[in-house]
Protein backbone atom coordinates (compact mmCIF):
# COMPACT_ATOMS: atom_id res chain seq x y z
CA UNK A 1 0.00 0.00 0.00
CA UNK A 2 1.03 3.61 -0.63
CA UNK A 3 1.23 6.00 2.43
CA UNK A 4 1.68 10.06 2.08
CA UNK A 5 3.28 11.90 4.51
CA UNK A 6 2.99 15.84 5.12
CA UNK A 7 6.03 16.80 7.06
CA UNK A 8 5.49 19.84 8.96
CA UNK A 9 7.88 23.06 8.42
CA UNK A 10 8.90 23.30 11.80
CA UNK A 11 10.66 19.95 11.72
CA UNK A 12 12.11 20.15 8.06
CA UNK A 13 13.96 22.48 9.12
CA UNK A 14 15.20 21.03 12.13
CA UNK A 15 16.53 18.61 10.05
CA UNK A 16 17.98 20.95 7.90
CA UNK A 17 20.35 21.63 10.83
CA UNK A 18 21.10 18.71 11.88
CA UNK A 19 22.40 17.92 8.11
CA UNK A 20 24.28 21.23 8.38
CA UNK A 21 25.81 20.46 11.68
CA UNK A 22 26.72 16.88 10.19
CA UNK A 23 27.98 18.00 6.75
CA UNK A 24 30.39 20.40 8.42
CA UNK A 25 31.62 17.65 11.13
CA UNK A 26 32.55 15.37 8.13
CA UNK A 27 34.34 18.43 5.90
CA UNK A 28 37.05 20.97 6.59
CA UNK A 29 35.76 24.87 5.71
CA UNK A 30 38.08 26.93 6.05
CA UNK A 31 38.32 29.98 9.19
CA UNK A 32 36.52 27.11 10.95
CA UNK A 33 36.72 24.05 13.25
CA UNK A 34 35.03 20.86 12.50
CA UNK A 35 31.37 21.30 13.07
CA UNK A 36 31.96 25.07 14.17
CA UNK A 37 30.96 26.85 11.47
CA UNK A 38 27.23 29.12 11.70
CA UNK A 39 24.07 27.39 9.37
CA UNK A 40 24.42 30.27 6.87
CA UNK A 41 28.00 29.74 6.25
CA UNK A 42 27.60 25.87 5.66
CA UNK A 43 24.98 26.57 3.48
CA UNK A 44 27.10 28.93 1.18
CA UNK A 45 29.78 26.02 1.24
CA UNK A 46 27.92 23.36 0.22
CA UNK A 47 24.76 24.39 -0.97
CA UNK A 48 21.09 24.37 -0.29
CA UNK A 49 20.53 21.02 -2.79
CA UNK A 50 23.14 19.04 -0.94
CA UNK A 51 21.80 19.63 2.86
CA UNK A 52 18.34 19.16 1.59
CA UNK A 53 19.13 15.99 0.30
CA UNK A 54 20.84 14.93 3.48
CA UNK A 55 17.90 16.52 5.61
CA UNK A 56 15.49 14.15 3.64
CA UNK A 57 17.64 11.15 4.64
CA UNK A 58 17.56 11.75 8.34
CA UNK A 59 13.95 12.51 8.12
CA UNK A 60 12.86 9.46 6.41
CA UNK A 61 14.71 7.34 8.92
CA UNK A 62 12.63 9.20 11.53
CA UNK A 63 9.47 9.01 11.06
CA UNK A 64 8.91 6.16 8.74
CA UNK A 65 8.66 3.74 12.16
CA UNK A 66 6.49 6.88 13.82
CA UNK A 67 3.97 6.58 10.61
CA UNK A 68 3.74 2.92 10.75
CA UNK A 69 2.61 2.67 14.22
CA UNK A 70 0.30 5.37 14.24
CA UNK A 71 -1.30 4.06 11.43
CA UNK A 72 -1.52 0.47 13.24
CA UNK A 73 0.49 -1.41 10.56
CA UNK A 74 2.77 -4.51 10.37
CA UNK A 75 4.57 -4.85 7.44
CA UNK A 76 5.36 -7.81 5.98
CA UNK A 77 9.05 -6.93 4.86
CA UNK A 78 10.99 -3.59 4.88
CA UNK A 79 9.42 -0.29 2.78
CA UNK A 80 10.58 2.06 0.91
CA UNK A 81 10.40 5.85 -0.01
CA UNK A 82 8.90 5.68 -3.38
CA UNK A 83 9.15 9.17 -4.48
CA UNK A 84 9.31 13.01 -2.92
CA UNK A 85 5.82 14.77 -4.45
CA UNK A 86 7.58 17.72 -2.78
CA UNK A 87 10.16 19.42 -0.97
CA UNK A 88 7.95 22.83 0.65
CA UNK A 89 6.77 21.59 2.24
CA UNK A 90 7.89 18.04 2.35
CA UNK A 91 5.49 15.61 1.27
CA UNK A 92 7.07 11.84 0.69
CA UNK A 93 4.71 8.86 -0.36
CA UNK A 94 6.13 5.26 1.04
CA UNK A 95 5.58 2.01 -0.25
CA UNK A 96 4.50 -0.43 2.72
CA UNK A 97 4.08 -4.32 1.96
CA UNK A 98 1.24 -5.23 4.13
CA UNK A 99 1.04 -8.40 5.56
CA UNK A 100 -0.30 -11.07 3.80
CA UNK A 101 -3.71 -12.32 3.86
CA UNK A 102 -4.88 -16.13 3.57
CA UNK A 103 -9.08 -17.37 2.94
CA UNK A 104 -8.58 -21.42 2.99
CA UNK A 105 -12.08 -21.69 1.95
CA UNK A 106 -14.12 -24.12 2.10
CA UNK A 107 -10.68 -26.72 3.05
CA UNK A 108 -12.83 -29.13 5.47
CA UNK A 109 -14.75 -30.96 2.75
CA UNK A 110 -11.83 -32.24 1.13
CA UNK A 111 -11.59 -35.98 0.66
CA UNK A 112 -8.29 -37.89 -0.62
CA UNK A 113 -7.22 -41.28 0.52
CA UNK A 114 -4.31 -42.52 1.57
CA UNK A 115 -3.40 -45.35 -0.12
CA UNK A 116 0.14 -46.69 0.10
CA UNK A 117 0.90 -50.50 0.95
CA UNK A 118 4.37 -51.94 1.81
CA UNK A 119 6.10 -52.66 -1.29
CA UNK A 120 6.44 -56.69 -2.00
CA UNK A 121 9.49 -59.04 -2.11
CA UNK A 122 10.98 -58.02 -5.15
CA UNK A 123 11.98 -54.96 -3.56
CA UNK A 124 13.95 -56.70 -1.35
CA UNK A 125 15.46 -59.24 -3.83
CA UNK A 126 17.07 -55.89 -5.41
CA UNK A 127 18.34 -54.63 -2.15
CA UNK A 128 19.45 -58.15 -1.34
CA UNK A 129 21.14 -58.46 -4.78
CA UNK A 130 22.68 -55.17 -4.49
CA UNK A 131 24.45 -56.19 -1.36
CA UNK A 132 25.82 -59.22 -2.45
CA UNK A 133 27.24 -57.13 -5.38
CA UNK A 134 29.05 -55.10 -2.85
CA UNK A 135 30.60 -57.86 -1.12
CA UNK A 136 31.28 -60.06 -4.48
CA UNK A 137 34.48 -61.09 -5.17
CA UNK A 138 35.93 -60.80 -8.68
CA UNK A 139 38.24 -62.70 -11.21
CA UNK A 140 39.57 -60.67 -14.27
CA UNK A 141 38.03 -62.40 -17.68
CA UNK A 142 39.11 -62.72 -20.95
CA UNK A 143 35.80 -62.81 -22.55
CA UNK A 144 32.89 -60.12 -23.65
CA UNK A 145 31.04 -58.50 -21.40
CA UNK A 146 27.90 -60.10 -19.68
CA UNK A 147 25.38 -58.76 -16.94
CA UNK A 148 26.48 -59.39 -13.34
CA UNK A 149 30.03 -58.23 -14.50
CA UNK A 150 32.45 -55.57 -12.80
CA UNK A 151 33.52 -53.30 -15.49
CA UNK A 152 36.90 -50.68 -15.48
CA UNK A 153 36.45 -48.62 -19.05
CA UNK A 154 36.93 -45.08 -20.32
CA UNK A 155 34.36 -42.68 -21.45
CA UNK A 156 34.70 -39.17 -23.55
CA UNK A 157 31.17 -37.39 -23.85
CA UNK A 158 30.44 -34.84 -25.73
CA UNK A 159 27.55 -32.91 -26.70
CA UNK A 160 26.07 -32.98 -30.52
CA UNK A 161 25.96 -28.98 -31.64
CA UNK A 162 26.72 -27.62 -28.50
CA UNK A 163 26.71 -23.74 -28.38
CA UNK A 164 29.34 -21.45 -26.70
CA UNK A 165 29.70 -21.70 -23.26
CA UNK A 166 27.51 -25.27 -23.07
CA UNK A 167 30.60 -27.62 -23.72
CA UNK A 168 29.99 -30.37 -21.08
CA UNK A 169 32.28 -32.66 -22.48
CA UNK A 170 34.39 -32.61 -18.73
CA UNK A 171 31.22 -33.52 -17.04
CA UNK A 172 30.37 -36.27 -19.39
CA UNK A 173 33.81 -37.96 -19.10
CA UNK A 174 35.46 -40.24 -17.01
CA UNK A 175 38.62 -42.00 -17.10
CA UNK A 176 38.75 -45.28 -15.01
CA UNK A 177 34.95 -45.45 -14.59
CA UNK A 178 34.19 -48.11 -12.41
CA UNK A 179 30.43 -49.99 -13.07
CA UNK A 180 28.58 -53.13 -12.69
CA UNK A 181 26.56 -54.16 -15.48
CA UNK A 182 23.07 -54.54 -13.42
CA UNK A 183 20.23 -56.67 -14.35
CA UNK A 184 17.78 -53.64 -14.20
CA UNK A 185 18.72 -49.70 -15.06
CA UNK A 186 18.78 -47.97 -11.87
CA UNK A 187 17.51 -44.28 -11.80
CA UNK A 188 20.58 -43.60 -10.33
CA UNK A 189 22.99 -44.23 -13.52
CA UNK A 190 25.59 -42.51 -14.53
CA UNK A 191 25.50 -40.74 -17.17
CA UNK A 192 22.01 -42.11 -17.53
CA UNK A 193 19.84 -44.84 -16.67
CA UNK A 194 20.52 -48.06 -18.51
CA UNK A 195 24.03 -46.88 -19.88
CA UNK A 196 25.61 -49.83 -18.08
CA UNK A 197 23.24 -52.14 -20.11
CA UNK A 198 24.86 -50.51 -23.67
CA UNK A 199 28.01 -52.32 -22.75
CA UNK A 200 27.21 -55.68 -23.00
CA UNK A 201 29.33 -57.72 -25.53
CA UNK A 202 32.47 -55.58 -25.60
CA UNK A 203 35.71 -57.59 -24.90
CA UNK A 204 38.53 -55.74 -22.66
CA UNK A 205 40.28 -53.05 -25.36
CA UNK A 206 37.17 -52.66 -27.59
CA UNK A 207 35.72 -49.31 -27.98
CA UNK A 208 32.02 -48.50 -28.91
CA UNK A 209 30.11 -45.23 -29.53
CA UNK A 210 27.42 -44.49 -27.99
CA UNK A 211 24.19 -41.85 -28.63
CA UNK A 212 21.97 -40.89 -26.14
CA UNK A 213 19.13 -38.10 -25.82
CA UNK A 214 18.42 -37.29 -22.47
CA UNK A 215 14.62 -36.75 -21.27
CA UNK A 216 13.18 -33.27 -20.30
CA UNK A 217 13.25 -34.10 -16.52
CA UNK A 218 16.88 -35.67 -16.49
CA UNK A 219 18.21 -35.18 -13.02
CA UNK A 220 21.10 -33.13 -14.52
CA UNK A 221 19.45 -29.47 -15.53
CA UNK A 222 22.40 -28.59 -17.87
CA UNK A 223 21.52 -31.90 -19.92
CA UNK A 224 17.72 -31.53 -20.18
CA UNK A 225 16.46 -32.45 -23.52
CA UNK A 226 20.14 -32.31 -24.70
CA UNK A 227 21.84 -35.29 -27.29
CA UNK A 228 25.50 -36.37 -26.14
CA UNK A 229 27.56 -38.76 -27.63
CA UNK A 230 29.66 -41.34 -25.61
CA UNK A 231 33.00 -42.92 -26.76
CA UNK A 232 33.45 -45.81 -23.93
CA UNK A 233 36.59 -48.32 -24.20
CA UNK A 234 36.39 -51.14 -21.96
CA UNK A 235 40.00 -51.76 -19.79
CA UNK A 236 39.28 -54.44 -17.28
CA UNK A 237 36.21 -57.46 -17.13
CA UNK A 238 36.24 -58.76 -14.11
CA UNK A 239 33.33 -61.28 -13.45
CA UNK A 240 31.42 -61.24 -9.71
CA UNK A 241 31.34 -64.35 -7.46
CA UNK A 242 28.01 -63.65 -4.83
CA UNK A 243 28.60 -64.40 -1.41
CA UNK A 244 25.80 -67.37 -0.16
CA UNK A 245 22.80 -65.61 1.08
CA UNK A 246 23.09 -67.24 4.55
CA UNK A 247 23.64 -66.14 8.45
CA UNK A 248 27.29 -65.23 7.34
CA UNK A 249 26.71 -62.77 5.07
CA UNK A 250 24.57 -61.13 7.14
CA UNK A 251 27.37 -60.91 9.47
CA UNK A 252 29.11 -59.49 7.05
CA UNK A 253 27.05 -57.09 6.06
CA UNK A 254 26.42 -55.55 9.83
CA UNK A 255 25.94 -56.27 13.38
CA UNK A 256 23.01 -58.96 12.40
CA UNK A 257 22.93 -62.49 13.93
CA UNK A 258 21.22 -64.11 11.18
CA UNK A 259 19.91 -63.47 7.74
CA UNK A 260 16.33 -63.09 9.24
CA UNK A 261 17.24 -60.10 11.06
CA UNK A 262 18.98 -59.13 8.19
CA UNK A 263 15.85 -59.50 6.17
CA UNK A 264 13.83 -58.13 8.60
CA UNK A 265 16.19 -54.51 9.62
CA UNK A 266 16.01 -54.28 5.52
CA UNK A 267 12.18 -54.18 4.87
CA UNK A 268 11.62 -52.07 8.16
CA UNK A 269 14.20 -49.43 5.88
CA UNK A 270 12.45 -50.25 2.39
CA UNK A 271 9.16 -49.66 3.43
CA UNK A 272 9.85 -46.33 5.51
CA UNK A 273 11.65 -44.91 2.09
CA UNK A 274 8.49 -46.09 0.16
CA UNK A 275 6.31 -44.37 2.80
CA UNK A 276 8.04 -41.32 2.75
CA UNK A 277 8.04 -41.32 -0.89
CA UNK A 278 4.33 -41.71 -1.07
CA UNK A 279 3.78 -39.16 1.87
CA UNK A 280 5.89 -36.57 -0.11
CA UNK A 281 3.89 -36.61 -3.45
CA UNK A 282 0.50 -37.17 -1.30
CA UNK A 283 1.28 -34.22 0.90
CA UNK A 284 2.07 -32.36 -2.14
CA UNK A 285 -1.32 -33.25 -3.99
CA UNK A 286 -3.24 -33.13 -0.89
CA UNK A 287 -1.89 -28.94 -0.46
CA UNK A 288 -2.50 -28.35 -4.60
CA UNK A 289 -6.20 -28.99 -2.90
CA UNK A 290 -5.97 -26.88 -0.47
CA UNK A 291 -4.61 -23.91 -2.65
CA UNK A 292 -6.96 -24.47 -5.32
CA UNK A 293 -9.70 -23.16 -3.04
CA UNK A 294 -7.50 -20.53 -0.92
CA UNK A 295 -7.03 -17.00 -1.91
CA UNK A 296 -3.79 -15.60 -1.10
CA UNK A 297 -2.26 -12.06 -1.03
CA UNK A 298 1.19 -11.26 -0.58
CA UNK A 299 3.71 -8.65 -1.43
CA UNK A 300 6.49 -9.28 -3.98
CA UNK A 301 8.71 -8.55 -1.55
CA UNK A 302 8.32 -11.74 0.22
CA UNK A 303 8.86 -13.77 -3.19
CA UNK A 304 12.19 -11.52 -3.13
CA UNK A 305 13.38 -12.86 0.02
CA UNK A 306 12.41 -16.27 -0.59
CA UNK A 307 14.52 -16.28 -3.83
CA UNK A 308 17.63 -14.98 -2.16
CA UNK A 309 16.88 -17.97 0.22
CA UNK A 310 16.81 -20.63 -2.11
CA UNK A 311 20.05 -18.99 -3.88
CA UNK A 312 21.41 -18.63 -0.61
CA UNK A 313 21.37 -22.62 0.08
CA UNK A 314 22.19 -23.18 -3.57
CA UNK A 315 25.38 -21.21 -3.05
CA UNK A 316 26.02 -23.51 0.37
CA UNK A 317 25.36 -26.90 -1.50
CA UNK A 318 27.79 -25.62 -4.51
CA UNK A 319 30.35 -24.47 -2.19
CA UNK A 320 30.29 -28.28 -0.41
CA UNK A 321 30.95 -29.69 -4.04
CA UNK A 322 33.93 -27.17 -4.38
CA UNK A 323 31.85 -25.50 -7.43
CA UNK A 324 30.62 -21.52 -7.38
CA UNK A 325 27.06 -20.03 -8.84
CA UNK A 326 28.88 -18.45 -12.05
CA UNK A 327 30.65 -21.96 -12.72
CA UNK A 328 27.11 -23.90 -12.17
CA UNK A 329 25.52 -21.22 -14.39
CA UNK A 330 27.63 -21.35 -17.36
CA UNK A 331 26.95 -25.57 -17.15
CA UNK A 332 23.52 -24.35 -17.31
CA UNK A 333 23.91 -22.41 -20.13
CA UNK A 334 22.55 -18.85 -18.28
CA UNK A 335 22.66 -15.94 -16.44
CA UNK A 336 21.84 -15.30 -12.68
CA UNK A 337 18.58 -13.10 -13.61
CA UNK A 338 17.23 -15.74 -15.99
CA UNK A 339 18.24 -18.63 -13.90
CA UNK A 340 16.35 -16.58 -10.85
CA UNK A 341 13.20 -15.93 -13.08
CA UNK A 342 12.64 -18.78 -14.56
CA UNK A 343 14.08 -21.61 -12.54
CA UNK A 344 14.28 -20.15 -8.79
CA UNK A 345 11.06 -18.07 -8.54
CA UNK A 346 8.50 -20.08 -9.69
CA UNK A 347 9.87 -22.85 -6.73
CA UNK A 348 10.22 -19.92 -4.10
CA UNK A 349 6.45 -18.86 -4.89
CA UNK A 350 5.22 -22.63 -4.63
CA UNK A 351 7.40 -22.44 -1.04
CA UNK A 352 5.92 -19.22 -0.12
CA UNK A 353 2.19 -19.97 -0.60
CA UNK A 354 2.72 -23.31 0.83
CA UNK A 355 4.18 -21.62 4.26
CA UNK A 356 1.62 -19.55 4.22
CA UNK A 357 -1.42 -22.15 4.15
CA UNK A 358 0.19 -24.41 7.05
CA UNK A 359 0.13 -20.96 8.65
CA UNK A 360 -3.04 -20.27 8.17
CA UNK A 361 -4.35 -24.09 8.97
CA UNK A 362 -2.22 -23.89 11.84
CA UNK A 363 -4.37 -20.98 13.38
CA UNK A 364 -7.49 -22.14 12.02
CA UNK A 365 -6.94 -25.49 13.56
CA UNK A 366 -5.19 -24.29 16.77
CA UNK A 367 -2.83 -26.99 16.44
CA UNK A 368 -0.47 -26.97 19.18
CA UNK A 369 2.61 -28.92 20.52
CA UNK A 370 3.60 -30.12 23.84
CA UNK A 371 6.99 -30.06 25.07
CA UNK A 372 8.02 -33.50 25.05
CA UNK A 373 7.23 -33.76 21.06
CA UNK A 374 9.65 -30.34 20.65
CA UNK A 375 12.16 -31.44 22.73
CA UNK A 376 12.61 -34.53 20.30
CA UNK A 377 12.46 -32.31 17.10
CA UNK A 378 15.15 -29.69 18.81
CA UNK A 379 17.07 -33.37 19.56
CA UNK A 380 16.53 -34.20 15.49
CA UNK A 381 17.90 -31.37 14.62
CA UNK A 382 20.71 -31.09 16.62
CA UNK A 383 21.58 -34.92 15.64
CA UNK A 384 21.49 -34.14 12.03
CA UNK A 385 24.04 -30.92 12.65
CA UNK A 386 26.43 -33.21 14.76
CA UNK A 387 26.26 -35.97 11.46
CA UNK A 388 27.23 -32.58 9.46
CA UNK A 389 30.27 -32.19 11.16
CA UNK A 390 28.61 -29.31 13.56
CA UNK A 391 30.49 -29.01 17.16
CA UNK A 392 28.70 -26.72 19.52
CA UNK A 393 31.80 -26.29 21.48
CA UNK A 394 33.32 -24.83 18.63
CA UNK A 395 30.45 -22.40 18.30
CA UNK A 396 32.30 -18.93 18.30
CA UNK A 397 31.07 -15.69 21.00
CA UNK A 398 31.03 -18.42 24.01
CA UNK A 399 28.34 -19.36 26.41
CA UNK A 400 26.29 -16.54 24.35
CA UNK A 401 26.79 -17.55 21.01
CA UNK A 402 26.37 -21.20 22.60
CA UNK A 403 22.36 -20.13 23.48
CA UNK A 404 21.92 -18.31 20.45
CA UNK A 405 22.03 -21.37 18.64
CA UNK A 406 20.05 -23.25 20.66
CA UNK A 407 17.80 -20.73 20.64
CA UNK A 408 17.64 -20.95 16.26
CA UNK A 409 17.88 -24.75 16.85
CA UNK A 410 14.61 -24.37 19.33
CA UNK A 411 13.07 -21.82 16.51
CA UNK A 412 13.81 -24.10 13.78
CA UNK A 413 11.99 -27.24 15.64
CA UNK A 414 9.16 -25.59 16.67
CA UNK A 415 8.49 -24.29 12.65
CA UNK A 416 9.24 -28.04 11.74
CA UNK A 417 7.13 -29.27 14.47
CA UNK A 418 4.22 -27.14 13.34
CA UNK A 419 4.47 -27.90 9.85
CA UNK A 420 4.15 -31.47 10.37
CA UNK A 421 1.24 -31.36 12.79
CA UNK A 422 -0.74 -29.09 9.90
CA UNK A 423 -0.17 -31.73 7.25
CA UNK A 424 -1.03 -34.50 9.31
CA UNK A 425 -4.23 -32.09 10.39
CA UNK A 426 -4.90 -31.97 6.45
CA UNK A 427 -4.61 -35.49 6.21
CA UNK A 428 -6.78 -36.48 8.95
CA UNK A 429 -9.32 -34.02 7.63
CA UNK A 430 -9.24 -35.18 4.21
CA UNK A 431 -9.22 -38.99 4.92
CA UNK A 432 -12.53 -38.77 6.98
CA UNK A 433 -9.88 -39.59 10.32
CA UNK A 434 -10.66 -35.85 12.04
CA UNK A 435 -14.56 -36.53 11.41
CA UNK A 436 -14.68 -40.03 13.04
CA UNK A 437 -12.44 -39.18 15.76
CA UNK A 438 -14.53 -36.26 16.83
CA UNK A 439 -17.94 -38.09 16.50
CA UNK A 440 -15.90 -40.31 19.03
CA UNK A 441 -14.70 -38.26 21.22
CA UNK A 442 -18.18 -36.45 21.68
CA UNK A 443 -18.78 -39.82 23.68
CA UNK A 444 -15.78 -39.54 25.83
CA UNK A 445 -15.36 -37.35 29.15
CA UNK A 446 -12.60 -35.23 28.40
CA UNK A 447 -9.27 -35.69 30.23
CA UNK A 448 -7.70 -32.68 32.77
CA UNK A 449 -5.25 -30.85 31.76
CA UNK A 450 -1.44 -32.38 32.45
CA UNK A 451 0.43 -28.74 33.37
CA UNK A 452 3.10 -29.15 31.95
CA UNK A 453 5.23 -26.39 30.58
CA UNK A 454 4.92 -25.33 27.07
CA UNK A 455 7.00 -25.20 24.34
CA UNK A 456 6.90 -21.41 23.99
CA UNK A 457 8.04 -21.12 27.92
CA UNK A 458 11.11 -23.45 27.19
CA UNK A 459 11.92 -21.61 23.88
CA UNK A 460 11.86 -18.17 25.86
CA UNK A 461 14.58 -19.98 28.63
CA UNK A 462 16.64 -20.47 25.28
CA UNK A 463 16.81 -17.11 24.34
CA UNK A 464 17.42 -15.89 27.59
CA UNK A 465 14.37 -14.15 28.36
CA UNK A 466 12.47 -13.97 32.36
CA UNK A 467 11.56 -17.72 33.56
CA UNK A 468 8.11 -17.56 33.83
CA UNK A 469 5.59 -19.18 36.83
CA UNK A 470 2.98 -19.47 34.34
CA UNK A 471 2.25 -23.13 33.45
CA UNK A 472 0.63 -24.32 30.40
CA UNK A 473 0.17 -27.76 28.22
CA UNK A 474 0.83 -26.87 24.67
CA UNK A 475 1.58 -23.32 22.61
CA UNK A 476 -0.02 -22.63 19.69
CA UNK A 477 0.94 -20.77 16.65
CA UNK A 478 -0.31 -17.63 17.66
CA UNK A 479 0.94 -17.19 20.74
CA UNK A 480 4.19 -18.03 19.29
CA UNK A 481 3.74 -14.85 17.35
CA UNK A 482 2.84 -13.14 19.31
CA UNK A 483 5.82 -13.80 21.70
CA UNK A 484 8.14 -13.42 19.11
CA UNK A 485 6.89 -9.88 18.03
Amino acid sequence: MQLTVEVEAELMEANKRRAARQLSQRGKIPGFRPGKAPYDVIVRYYGEGAIVEQAMELLIDDIYPKVLEEAKIEPAAPGSLEKIESVDPPKLIFRVPLSPEVELGNYRTLRLPYEWSAPGEEELENVLTYLRQKYATTETVDRPIEASDFVLCDVKGALIEAKNGDDLSESLSRTGFALVIRQEASKDEWPYPGFARELIGLKPGESKTIKHKFAKDASNEALRGKTATFEVTVQIVRSMTLPDLDDEFARMVGEFENLEQLKAHLVEEIEMRSQENYDEQYYENLLAQVRQGAIIKYPPQLVEKKIEQSLDRLRERLEIQGMDLDTYLKMLNTDEQTFKEEQVKPVAIQSLETDLLLDEVIKAENIQIDEVSWHQEMNQILSELVSQGFDIDKVEGGKQGQKQVAAAIGRQAFDRLMATRALERLKAIATGQLEQEQAEGKKKPKKASTGKRSAKTEQKQLEGEEKTTETEPSVSAEQESQSSS
